[in-house]
């Protein structure tokens, strides 16, 4: 009998642990290995920033849910990964063996990328984790009491743009309930060449859809953008009009900044000879496994995927949920044909659909294929944008302490815009 190892408990890793459960018999072992003990739904992230969500509604102890389904839970950094001799070795010194390993840690912040922009220093702050959206909320309360300038957005290479998009919006909205828009000023910067390229190249009308959205509510951007530095109230920025030619430069004062970093690979990950790209993300195939390594699969955005376009300022190519649930449904079913000895059978073609509140309304992205050509490409606005949200969020968590790996894209989201694969 095999065991089954899947490295992370995020939105790709639980998923995996259910699904590798329900698919294979009893007689196999199934553990998660996480670094924290609670189960952390980022996508909620920007809710907590400006207290729309706290914490404890969007996180849930691991170890209760998982192993009543006969999945064990290990609570402990991985410091090593042996793929030559399927070992994992853990924080302590423990010793892990496995017969296939799933990775789905996610990848790592590379805040060092640009000085001064680590969370910890205090200057800016991050969406990165619910506690550094909290910390972020706690700097949020500061700003209402002393209102001043706001940055939010993104370093170069960043990817996943969604997030800070939705936290602009969002706290735009919550300054207007607060009778406090006209005392805060927010600028939005990204490396993006134009506001609504979202690592994609565009999709649809998303250029017009978010300008107009940004300029409607009187939110400044600044595109091909290259943050250099982070100090205490100021942030250096040089704006690129092509790759090797910088243009403008700007010296921002803020009283309060959030920015989204460049991702990089987990340390344990990225030391593995063979399996990472240059930035330490997990290269694989179509079938969600590693080309080296044909017992090792990997999920979720700790995996390398090439850049959509060349753009001034690098920017990455976004993994949305949608992918995420088709990467998880794919590693599940090749994982049992491998144990069974039958060929692989499920191939991933990345789909991007991102559902991004903008506080009052909401805004759809969906770019099917991923890479262009594409056969749908479109973007559309509307309240119900921001209520599908809502419940992506509720039936999710619920789905997750259930303990079901029910995909919600293929069975829900995709009917509700009207999309046929």
């Amino acid at each position: 009998m095999a065991h089954i190892v899947i490295l992370g408990a995020g939105i790709g890793g639980m998923p995996c642990a259910y699904g590798i459960r329900e698919m294979l018999p009893i007689g196999h072992r199934v553990t998660v290995i996480n670094e924290r003990d609670d189960f952390q739904f980022v996508p909620s992230n920007p809710w907590i920033a400006v207290g729309w969500r706290d914490r404890e509604s969007v996180t849930f102890e691991l170890r209760p849910h998982l192993e009543p389904k006969g999945i064990g839970f290990i609570g402990q950094r991985c410091e090593r990964i042996d793929a030559r001799r399927n070992r994992l070795e853990l924080e302590g010194g423990r010793q892990i063996e496995y017969d296939y390993l799933i990775i789905a840690t996610g990848p790592r912040p590379a805040f060092e990328e640009v000085v001064g922009s680590d969370p910890e220093l205090g200057h800016i702050h991050s969406l990165c984790t619910a506690d550094h959206a909290q910390q972020a909320y706690t700097a949020y309360n500061h700003l209402l009491q002393e209102p001043g300038r706001v940055i939010i957005g993104a370093m170069a290479g960043a990817s996943c743009l969604g997030p800070v998009y939705e936290l602009a919006f969002i706290m735009d909205a919550d300054l207007r309930r607060r009778k406090m828009r006209d005392r805060v000023p927010i600028t939005f910067v990204t490396p993006e060449p134009y506001a609504g390229a979202l690592g994609l190249g565009g999709v649809g009308d998303s250029r017009e859809c978010l300008e107009s959205a940004l300029r409607s509510r009187q939110i400044d951007w600044i595109c091909n953008a290259k943050v250099t530095g982070v100090g205490p109230g100021r942030m250096a920025v040089e704006e690129y009009a092509s790759a090797d030619r910088p243009g403008r430069v700007h010296a921002l004062e803020f009283n309060y900044s959030v920015m989204l970093p460049a991702f990089s690979g987990v340390a344990a990950v990225a030391s593995v000879a063979g399996l990472c790209d240059a930035r330490g993300c997990v290269l694989v195939d179509k079938h969600q496994r590693s080309p080296n390594y044909p017992n090792i699969y990997s999920a979720g955005v700790g995996i390398a995927v090439p850049a959509v376009e060349e753009t001034p300022v690098p920017t990455g190519a976004p993994i949305t949920g949608y992918m995420i649930e088709a990467m998880v449904t794919a590693i599940v079913h090749n994982i049992a044909d491998q144990i069974a000895g039958r060929p692989l059978s499920r191939k991933v073609v990345w789909n991007a659909i991102c559902l991004a509140d903008m506080g009052e309304g909401g805004a759809a992205f969906v770019a099917l294929p991923q890479f262009p050509p594409r056969h749908v490409a479109w973007c559309k606005q509307g309240k119900w944008v921001h209520m599908a949200k809502i419940a992506f969020e509720k039936y999710s968590l619920r789905k997750l302490k259930r303990g079901t790996s029910e995909a919600i894209y293929e069975r829900y989201i995709l009917k509700m815009l009207g999309i046929e694969i």
